[in-house]
């Protein structure tokens, strides 16, 4: 057995995992996020901003005192959309050379590729499922990109979509609620970034849809009409088409306020959750006429498992 550690840094929040491997298989020994919003403006400016980097390096100073104090072997840390596309992202390196090379002499955070994202999304989401039920078709849906893959054993079929909650919020949706003229136009984007995607990754192979990641998770919490987050009875679980779609019509009309006050909401996605919903229901129309998916399946387990089986 072996303790490994990952750390996922996207565009809107900066997730840790700590496992045991055990015959190949990961088991939890700490789990968690926090919203940091690293690519607060990175889509109109192209760089990061100073607040948002020092919310970044807190964060991670509490993850390397826990890497210590759960005598962790190796440790991985990928960064992904925002910092694919920052001009100052040597600024983030230095920052997390310093930071995680206190606990693990030489370690640093590394870009990585749409396509390696996709590839460790998809390892990490599909571990746990019943390969009766591929090809599966992954969706990774994050603040500034959204990787699509397709794949049943080994993964067959990739896109890297440059939208994402954050950066459709930032691009369209600047009234709140939004404008029916915003909705309208953030679905526009959308489509037209979907149909580039979807000429690379032939969907109407899959059978199972499993969507993963903060926006995924929470509209299944909130088709489950759950008072508080409960991980255990999100993974896995199954929203039907027509529930999917009601609950992110829903959260679309909603303000900020509105989406924070629902129970399982976490406080720093209530601002971009509707965009993140608008991709959904785009991506459900169009795997439902191509495809005749129903339902989505949820799964916890997503590129932040991907990351920690890669070194393990």
């Amino acid at each position: 057995m072996s303790r490994v550690a990952a750390i996922d840094c996207g565009t809107n929040s900066i997730r840790f995992l700590i496992a045991d491997v055990v015959e190949g298989h990961l088991r939890d020994v700490h789990r968690e996020m926090r919203i940091v919003r690293l690519g607060q403006g990175v889509d109109a400016t192209g760089a990061f901003v100073p607040e948002a980097l020092e919310r970044t390096r807190a964060a991670l100073v509490d993850y390397v005192a826990l890497l210590k104090s759960h005598n962790v072997e190796r440790v991985r840390m990928v960064a992904t959309s925002a910092a694919r596309d920052a001009a100052n992202r040597d600024v983030f390196f230095a920052m997390t050379a310093e930071v995680l090379g206190a606990a693990v002499p030489g370690a640093v955070a590394e870009v990585i590729t749409g396509a390696q994202e996709a590839e460790l999304s998809f390892r990490g989401a599909v571990d746990e499922l019943d390969c009766a039920a591929g090809p599966f078709l992954v969706v990774d849906l994050g603040g500034g990109s959204t990787e699509i893959v397709l794949g049943h054993e080994e993964l067959a079929a990739s896109f890297s979509a440059d939208i994402g909650c954050v950066r459709l919020t930032e691009r369209c949706l600047h009234s709140d609620p939004p404008t029916p003229a915003e909705v309208a136009a953030a679905r526009e984007v959308v489509r037209e970034r979907l149909g580039v995607a979807l000429r690379a990754v032939p969907v109407e192979q899959a059978r199972t849809w499993v969507g993963v990641a903060g926006t995924m998770t929470t509209l299944a919490a909130l088709a489950q009409d759950m008072a508080t987050y409960d991980s255990a009875a999100i993974h896995l679980s199954r929203v039907g088409h027509e529930k999917l779609m009601g609950v992110c019509d829903r959260l679309i009309g909603m303000t900020a306020g509105q989406r924070a006050a629902l129970g399982p909401m976490h406080a720093g996605r209530a601002d971009v959750i509707g965009a993140g919903a608008i991709i959904v229901e785009e991506l459900a129309d169009l795997l439902h006429q191509r495809a005749g998916i129903e339902e989505l399946v949820v799964s916890e387990h997503d590129i932040l498992d991907g990351i920690a089986l890669s070194i393990a």
